[in-house]
């Protein structure tokens, strides 16, 4: 389906066209295998001569028809599921990196990405310096080493909502002769597609909005197309030079910028480590996908209404949304999620802990949850739950004040969610 069409309309159609007599609903390829003829036939698969399946680590029917989907509501030229967000920003990080490479990243992320990258990576003999979201250029050059080879951020980072300036990162990435990768799953390519605005890879954890109902974990990795490997070959000889493990094939000139980068992270990557999306998941998240448009409208509503409310109440102390006025990243919110940016709110409440304890106890409609961004509205208290080992000083320290509360406002009526949280607040 071309780019003429609305995203909205992509959301619902793009990446399967049944013909005369098929099926309406992608089928669901629940293979391992693929049956073939002579050796011969099979053979070339394994060599990369021709297009097909013959075992489903590598690649599905139905997986590849979901990724078509979400290659054309980024705007990419290639794009791969994973079986998880976490698999699908490795993947994207480790398909040009390897030991002994350098890594520059926003420090503003998923606590999980940055210690896949700060702990896991380096563990690999991939280093990695954070800088922070606001820096400006001259400061994010200066973190740039020899060794360098990716630049990677978060569109909206979870769980601090900053906005990242996604033309500032892609100016900086592509004067040092590298790729920004951004991390997209927040405001997704109906709030916000980063290929429009310079980044070369966009990642997603489809667990969340894409998925939209808590139903399958998954993750997806889109090529914008554009970056062009051939010009830097001495950074990036994974893609620049022969594979011997096929017969000296070189992805980037076999495939063009286009396809080398995919190619590699399916045929190299997925083939040794096997992250794979199951069939049946891509299904639901197709099913997900098919609303997408509608639903984060939705979410958006909700979310700023709620952040609104909250910014009036005597028991908070400050709220964090990008779509209020008073967020210092509501001019770049402007700029680059136009239509809405996401659900997600946080806020503190005065009390600490304790306020935070009662707080959620005395909701009825928000379920406390360690998830975000699905159809029903969920919220954590990081330091009751994930960071309930640290002491009031050690959350100050780590910038989680104590009566911190990350709400993700989901599909219900918006009225009804502020009654929810009116009362919950009068209770404490």
């Amino acid at each position: 389906m071309n780019n003429d069409y609305s995203i909205n309309t992509r959301c619902v159609q793009a990446g399967y066209t049944p013909g005369n007599g098929e099926p309406r609903q992608i089928p669901i390829i629940q293979s391992t295998t693929f049956k073939y003829d002579t050796s011969e036939d099979m053979g070339k698969l394994f060599d990369l001569e021709a297009t097909g399946y013959f075992y489903s680590r590598l690649q599905n029917p139905t997986c590849d028809t979901v990724a078509a989907k979400i290659c054309n509501l980024e705007g990419g030229s290639a794009a791969m599921l994973t079986s998880s967000g976490q698999a699908a920003n490795f993947f994207a990080l480790f398909n040009i990196c390897e030991a002994g490479d350098h890594i520059v990243a926003s420090s503003s992320i998923y606590g999980g990405t940055f210690n896949l990258i700060a702990v896991t990576m380096a563990k690999m003999g991939i280093e990695a310096t954070f800088v922070s979201p606001d820096a400006s250029e001259e400061e994010l050059s200066a973190a740039f080493k020899e060794n360098t080879r990716a630049m990677f951020g978060e569109t909206i980072a979870n769980p601090a909502l900053t906005v990242l300036d996604i033309e500032k990162f892609a100016r900086v990435a592509h004067k040092h002769g590298v790729p920004l990768v951004v991390d997209n799953t927040f405001p997704t390519p109906v709030n916000c597609r980063p290929i429009e605005w310079g980044a070369d890879i966009v990642t997603h954890s489809t667990t969340k909005y894409m998925d939209g109902h808590g139903a399958a974990v998954g993750g997806a990795i889109i090529d914008s197309g554009k970056f062009d490997w051939i010009a830097h070959k001495d950074k990036f000889p994974g893609l620049t030079a022969p594979d011997e493990s096929y017969h000296g094939l070189i992805y980037a000139e076999k495939f063009g910028k286009e396809g080398a980068f995919i190619t590699k992270a399916v045929v190299q990557l997925m083939r040794d480590l096997g992250c794979v999306q199951s069939p049946q998941s891509a299904f639901m998240l197709n099913l997900g996908l098919e609303s997408l448009h509608v639903r984060m409208a939705r979410h958006v509503e909700n979310g700023q209404a709620v952040a609104e409310f909250l910014e009036n109440q005597p028991q908070v102390v400050s709220v964090n949304y990008p779509g209020l006025k008073s967020n210092k990243y509501n001019s770049l919110a402007q700029k680059y999620l136009p239509r809405g940016g996401c659900g997600v709110v946080s806020f503190e409440l005065k009390g600490g802990r304790k306020a935070a304890e009662t707080f959620m106890k005395n909701l009825k409609l928000a379920a406390i949850e360690t998830h975000v961004a699905d159809a029903r509205t969920c919220c954590l208290n990081p330091a009751t739950s994930t960071h309930r080992q640290l002491t009031e000083e050690q959350l100050t320290e780590a910038g989680i004040p104590a009566g911190l509360v990350r709400m993700s406002c989901g599909l219900e009526d918006k009225k009804d969610l502020i009654d929810d949280l009116k009362q919950a607040l009068e209770a404490i």
